[in-house]
This record gives C-alpha cells, sequence and structure tokens, in this order.
C-alpha cells in the first residue's frame, strides 16, 4: 500500500531548442492601386481649368489689390474689400440691421467684422472658399448663393437674383449702395419711402438745429451700384408718369451671362469684364446680332439714359450753383465719359483735401463746406466761409441719389433700362 503526500511543484526547467520553421503561407492577391497622388490636383489644375481662370483673373479689377491695402483693418469696409472679411460675414450669416445703441441712442450698423478678420486681397478663394477643401470640383462651389439682405435699407429689403442658381447673389453681397444714415440725427438709415412721399419739404437747412446730416463733398451712395440697379431697386422712388419696372434681365439673366461670357480679348472668363464682349449678349436665347452699334440694344438706351443723367444734373442747382462735382481726370474719376460734363458723383461742396481741383472743374461756383475739417489750415477756413451754403429740398436729395445710382450703375442703362430710366425722369419731373 503508497500513501502520496502533497508537495508543491519543482521550479521549471530550462526552455528546450526551438523546433524547425514551418513552410511559408501563400501570398495574398495583390490590392486595388491606390489614386495616383496627382490626379485631384489635374482635375482642377489644368490649363482648361484653373490655371486659364488665373491667368484671365490678371485682367481683372479684383485682382489689382489696391482696395485690399487700403481698407486692410476696416471692420467696416471690409465685407467688401478684404477676402477673409468677405468670408467671415458669409460663413456667420452677419446681419445688415441697424440696432439702437440705447446708451447714445444713436443707431449702429451690425454689418461688420471682426478686427482679426479685416484683411486680405481678392483672391480666387474669396469666391470658391472651399477651395481645397476635398481637393475635388467640389471645391469650386460658390461662397454663397443665397438672398443679400441690403445693408442701405438696414435689412427691411433682400436681394434674389435667382437665375442660374442664384450665382449673381454672389456679387450683389457686395456689388451694393452704402447706407445713407442720418449721421447728424439718430445715425439709421434714411427714410427713401418718406422722401419720395414729400417732395417739396426742406431736407436741410444750413440754419437748422434738426437736419438729418450734413452734407459734403463725400455724400454719396458709394460705387457698386449696379446690383441694386440690376434688382430694380434702391432709389428714391419719386412717384410719376413713368412706373418702376424691370427689364427681362432681372428675371432672365445672370451676372455671369455678360461678365464671365466666351473671352474675347481682354474681357470676359474671370476677367469680369464686359466691356466690348457680347458674346453673353449674343447667347442663345438672348439676343442675336448685337455689337457696339446696335441701336435697338445698345447705342440708343446708352444715349438716352445719358441725355437724362445730364438733365437731371443740369435741373440739381441752388441760385446757379451746381450740386454735382465735376471731374475732367479719367484716373480718378471712373464714369467721366458717362456725362458730357464729367460729372462724377461727388457734390460740389468745398473740400481742398479730397478735391483740391473744385475751382477749376466747376465753372458755377462751389458751395460752402457745413463741416470744415480740423486739418484745414486757416486761409482754406476763411474762404471757406465765403462761399455760398447750400439748401437741400427732399426733390433734390433724392434726385441726388438717383443720379449717383444711376451713373454709377456704370452701364447707361444696360442693367436694367426700365428702372434706371424711371428713376431718372420722375426725379427730373420734381426739380
Amino acid at each position: 500500500m503508497f500513501i502520496t503526500s502533497c508537495a508543491k511543484e519543482g521550479p521549471a526547467g530550462k526552455d528546450g531548442i526551438n523546433g524547425t520553421n514551418g513552410t511559408n503561407g501563400t501570398n495574398g492577391a495583390n490590392g486595388a492601386d491606390g489614386a495616383d497622388g496627382t490626379a485631384s490636383c489635374i482635375e482642377c489644375h489644368s490649363p482648361a481649368g484653373i490655371e486659364l481662370a488665373a491667368t484671365q483673373y490678371e485682367l481683372s479689377k479684383h485682382s489689382y489689390g489696391e482696395a485690399a491695402f487700403e481698407e486692410a483693418g476696416s471692420t467696416t469696409c471690409g465685407p467688401c474689400h478684404l477676402s477673409e472679411a468677405f468670408k467671415f460675414v458669409c460663413a456667420n450669416n452677419t446681419p445688415s440691421t441697424f440696432t439702437l445703441n440705447t446708451t447714445t441712442n444713436k443707431y449702429v450698423n451690425d454689418y461688420f467684422v471682426a478686427p482679426t478678420a479685416a484683411y486680405g486681397e481678392i483672391t480666387c478663394g474669396t469666391c470658391h472658399s472651399s477651395i481645397h477643401t476635398t481637393y475635388s470640383t467640389g471645391d469650386l462651389a460658390l461662397t454663397t448663393v443665397a438672398p443679400v439682405s441690403m445693408s442701405m435699407w438696414g435689412g427691411a429689403k433682400t436681394i434674389n437674383a435667382a437665375a442660374d442658381g442664384g450665382r449673381s447673389n454672389l456679387c450683389i453681397k457686395c456689388h451694393q449702395p452704402r447706407p445713407f444714415t442720418a449721421s447728424a440725427g439718430n445715425g439709421n438709415v434714411l427714410d427713401y419711402v418718406g422722401i419720395a412721399a414729400n417732395p417739396t419739404a426742406v431736407f436741410y437747412d444750413p440754419t437748422s438745429t434738426t437736419n438729418l446730416l450734413k452734407p459734403s463733398y463725400r455724400t454719396h451712395t458709394h460705387y457698386g451700384t449696379a446690383g441694386a440697379v440690376f434688382a430694380g431697386m434702391g432709389g428714391v422712388e419719386f412717384a410719376g408718369a413713368n412706373s418702376y419696372l424691370n427689364s427681362r434681365h432681372t428675371i432672365d439673366a445672370s451676372c455671369q451671362d455678360c461678365h464671365m461670357a466666351t473671352m474675347q480679348g481682354k474681357a470676359g472668363g474671370h476677367s469680369f469684364t464686359a466691356k466690348g464682349n457680347f458674346n453673353g449678349c449674343n447667347a442663345e436665347g438672348c439676343h442675336t446680332g448685337v455689337s457696339s452699334s446696335s441701336t435697338d440694344y445698345w447705342t440708343t438706351p446708352r444715349a438716352a439714359v445719358k441725355a437724362k443723367l445730364e438733365e437731371l444734373a443740369s435741373l440739381l442747382q441752388v441760385n446757379g450753383v451746381e450740386i454735382l462735382n465735376r471731374n475732367p481726370d479719367a484716373e480718378a474719376n471712373l464714369w467721366v465719359s458717362n456725362t458730357s460734363n464729367k460729372y462724377d458723383g461727388y457734390l460740389n461742396i468745398y473740400d481742398p483735401i479730397n478735391n483740391p481741383d473744385f475751382a477749376a472743374n466747376n465753372p458755377t461756383g462751389t458751395f460752402q463746406n457745413p463741416s470744415p475739417s480740423n486739418s484745414w489750415t486757416q486761409d482754406q477756413k476763411d474762404f471757406n466761409l465765403t462761399l455760398p451754403k447750400i439748401t437741400l429740398t427732399n426733390a433734390q436729395m433724392g434726385g441726388i441719389i438717383n443720379f449717383q445710382l444711376c451713373l454709377r450703375d456704370y452701364s447707361l442703362g444696360i442693367h436694367n433700362y426700365k428702372y434706371t430710366m424711371a428713376l431718372l425722369q420722375n426725379s427730373i419731373a420734381v426739380q
């Protein structure tokens, strides 16, 4: 009989010698080839794609970059002059409203950007802000095609140029008038409806303490008015014999149809220039046979608008002194060819700093500046006091706004002939 006893295991023995390696397994099937590293680049960066667009863009005024340098750091001008600022207001859906500051009892324009976004030249990425996101043609989508809430109306009106998927809204986002505000009053936008309804009322009286604004040389609707004219809004719509209608362009055409037509010379494509290029006019579904000598669609309407601009300008005067400024310098006056007297849309009010050639350019004299600058010399301040004071009725102020709007639209009625003529003719009738 054997009796076993419980005992702990002893220490492990040494590892044995490794066995012989087994036979290698069979190689798996090759995977599919990956995409060529340059294939996604070539999808856009080809001689017929972005490279061509970039070459055309060199001819664009957007490419020159002057305004971007001048306005760098401006939180209010930046949304239209600076790339990062434009993308900021689009991405944040920045409102174009005016809000009352209850401390100052002044309205403040809400359409501005953060200082950190107030920079940048206008480039491809301004209008195509998704470039180099997915590295596909989808990155070429426009930064915005949303309807445009108008700053000049304090957000009360919106433009939606719906043709071609709303592409024109991208342009109109910047190419719109700047708001006139009651800078001497509560700072809110001017009431165009009220001005139009009471043409004989006094708008500005130098002896009054309740003026909405004090006119100056640079009292103007700014430069990019084309979007509002194209859409058939933006003017002081005095009642009159002419109804406020729109041309077919407003509904059926887009900015790109004419300003990005097939390239011809230095116009078309991404130059955004339409001057001398009628390819967009002669596209299928539009006009046919249009050229610079066409009477129906070019020379006659432009001549008619030019004549109305000159007629309105001749009526805008006080005691024989013209209200509108003349400037024959084609470099400074972008609209020098649009009227015989070379009006630039500014007011004929003394400003020796910004308008030093006032005396030579304005044969009827010049008005006194109600707000002389501290930067003027004493001689300039004394001379200002010798000039006649300006007064304005609502009819004159509305006429000024409508003249500026139609002059600086630059197309002489081509964008929207019916609306342009109605504004000018009804303004003439109330002077």
